[in-house]
């Protein structure tokens, strides 16, 4: 089963899914622009009307506290637009900890989202599906950013969820499943995000051989790395017979990526990348796998 914001629902019942998204968020706190908040409701509506148009049916919202977290706006939007949408406990890394928490260790922040996948987010009786994102910065875990990896890792092998991260850069995959691994998580449970950002295609490799998911989860912002090379890199690992580990997204974060404001949207992946993945000789049946499949398997709560 998957939980999503509505209840659970059969992994069959996911259907084309974004990986990686935030529809509801604020970065002000620590980045001090007005572009790093998503607050328009009717405007989400809007955008996710054009993702599910082009033939999206299920949303990874990995927005959690201290970056903006509404789940109660995440369920009418999903009532709204008819999109399954997950999402999530966790904490996101260095700087956008929440204040209450910037002194916690593992067994705190552990017990945090434990507490919030059995007794519900926020006093409601919405649930996460995934503990996310956390992450680790460019190059280099800090002390708190350790503390949470692992308080995230405990807090997966006492519910089952999944957990998704994030790697500044792409950096440090592996040494982020190496913590997971040291506490026994599976590698079923685990999504290593922002890989498609590595330009080093050993250290994703690396993450990939662990049989871990990752995520190619920036899709289209050309600002960091062409999409051309985010291309040749997937092709590449399919070709290597990785297409199973795979989940594709595009980490919409600002009001400049919404298509009413001149963005991509959120369906940039199903109209630009995907044509591009299929001009190139990709089958349909992987590209079924790196859309419904993987994040199907990927999502789905496993047994204590």
């Amino acid at each position: 089963m998957i939980q999503t914001v509505r209840g659970k629902i059969a992994k069959e019942a996911l259907g084309v899914c974004a990986a990686h998204e935030h529809l509801s968020i604020d970065l002000s706190r620590i980045k001090g622009d007005p572009d790093t908040i998503l607050d328009d409701e009717q405007g989400m509506i809007e955008e996710l009307g054009h993702f599910h148009q082009a033939g999206g049916q299920s949303m990874i919202e990995l927005t959690n506290d201290g970056m903006g977290r509404d789940v109660k706006r995440l369920v009418r939007l999903s009532e709204t637009s008819g999109v399954h949408i997950v999402t999530c406990t966790g904490f996101y890394k260095d700087p956008f900890i929440p204040e209450y928490a910037e002194g916690w260790n593992r067994n705190q922040f552990a017990a945090h989202f434990i507490k919030e996948c059995e007794e519900g987010v926020e006093g409601t009786e919405v649930f996460p599906g995934v503990i996310g994102e956390v992450g680790t910065s460019i190059n280099e875990i800090k002390p708190i950013e350790k503390e949470l990896i692992i308080g995230a890792g405990m807090a997966s092998l006492a519910t089952g969820l999944p957990i998704s991260t994030h790697t500044s850069l792409g950096t440090l995959g592996s040494k982020q499943v190496d913590l997971f691994f040291a506490l026994g998580v599976s590698k079923e449970q685990i999504i290593i995000g922002h890989q498609d950002l590595n330009p080093d295609k050993e250290m994703v490799l690396d993450v990939l051989s662990s049989g871990v998911f990752i995520g190619f989860d920036t899709i289209g912002k050309n600002n960091y790395r062409p999409d051309k090379e985010r291309l040749d890199f997937l092709i590449d690992f399919i070709e290597r017979g990785f297409h199973k580990q795979i989940l594709l997204s595009a980490d919409l974060t600002r009001k400049s990526h919404w298509r009413k404001f001149g963005g991509e949207g959120y369906d940039l992946v199903l109209n630009t990348f995907i044509p591009a993945l299929k001009e190139r000789g990709v089958s349909d049946s992987v590209i079924s796998d790196l859309l419904i499949n993987n994040p199907a398997n990927a999502f789905s709560i496993k047994e204590r």
